[in-house]
């Protein structure tokens, strides 16, 4: 028996990458899909048609979670297609770097706007559809633990997240929803490579301070989104698992 075999799903930003790979990960175990994208339709499109090829089934919904309008309908696509929602996660993210003297205005709300604000809303959206037994999973970063150079305003996201995840975990409690966290380290993906980290001496750094002597791949990711979505995590809930290869 699949460990998702009749459940919903909506994963943001799921167009490529982590989003993508828990996106798959979800479908295999038997959960109907909702893909959502911000601007890549074909990439969104893509992993749709994987999944379907596999005989999962998965829908491709474009918004912009910053947007509460969109973020609503993204969650209303679930529940007019399937019927019902069991699972969030939060994937949707952005991250630019700048030491503090070239932090701007677009530059802190760019990331805190899709970050956290996106979070809120999309969660605000579909925790009215959730039943006992669903599962929010926030997708957050090691950056809260590293907290390296230049990453002020991006690892304040993701530390906003961190705390976001516990109080929600406080709020949905009593409705017997539950709430964690996933904190990747550097992971090898279509955004890394596009913003010039892979191969870079951040990369460099980041590869001698993890125990496990390599990146780590999407796949990686979906792994554990997989096991928080699922009843074999009925017991957590507020956690925040760093999944880093040992990196701290």
């Amino acid at each position: 028996m699949s460990k998702l075999a009749g459940k919903v799903a909506v994963v943001t930003g799921a167009s490529k990458g982590i989003g993508a790979a828990i996106a798959k990960a979800l479908a295999a175990e038997g959960a109907s899909v909702v893909v959502n994208y911000a601007s890549s339709k074909a990439g969104a499109d893509a992993v749709v048609a994987d999944i379907t090829a596999s005989n999962g089934k998965a829908i491709a919904v474009g918004g912009d979670v910053s947007k509460a309008a969109d973020a609503q309908g993204i969650v209303n696509a679930a529940i007019e297609t399937y019927g019902r929602l069991d699972i969030l996660v939060n994937n949707s993210g952005v991250y630019e770097f700048a030491a503090l003297e070239e932090i701007t205005e677009e530059h802190f709300h760019k990331q805190f706007n899709i970050n956290v604000l996106g979070t809120l809303l999309t969660t605000q959206a579909a925790a009215k559809h959730l039943g006992e037994g669903s599962s929010i999973i926030n997708v957050s970063s090691v950056v809260t633990r590293i907290t390296p150079p230049t990453s002020a305003v991006y690892s304040g996201t993701k530390g906003a997240v961190d705390a976001i995840t516990g109080v929600l975990a406080r709020e949905l409690g009593a409705r017997k929803i539950r709430v964690n966290s996933i904190n990747p380290g550097v992971v090898v993906t279509e955004g890394t490579h596009s913003a010039g980290i892979i191969g870079s001496d951040l990369d460099a750094a980041a590869l001698a301070q993890t125990p496990l002597g390599r990146l780590g791949q999407p796949d990686d990711i979906a792994s554990i989104a997989v096991f928080l979505a699922s009843d074999d995590a009925r017991w957590m809930t507020g956690e925040s698992l760093i999944a880093s290869g040992g990196m701290r």
